[in-house]
């Protein structure tokens, strides 16, 4: 059950990371809108793209870490049901 919920949150975090730097390369390079009034208005807290971007790599990190993690408990469960108890 953990692996499966481990593999969906992955993935989850996967394409929160991709949009994540996708927003601060588009804020960035002012495709949305110009720099300053984009950044204020959707992201407040943030005072430039590059906080945007590395906020969505280390979510890439995290979610590439865990896919790793529940890619292994997958191959040990499925070592076991093929293995047997004992």
């Amino acid at each position: 059950m953990f692996t499966h919920l481990g593999r969906v949150v992955a993935i989850l975090v996967l394409i929160g990371a991709i949009l994540n730097i996708a927003i601060g390369y588009l804020v960035a390079f002012e495709v949305i809108g110009s720099y300053q009034e984009t950044l204020a208005r959707y992201f407040p807290g943030k005072s430039s793209t590059g906080q945007l971007i590395d906020r969505g790599m280390y979510y890439l990190a995290f979610s590439i870490a865990l896919g790793i993690l529940t890619e292994i408990s997958y191959a040990l469960r499925s070592l076991r049901v093929h293995l047997g108890p004992g």
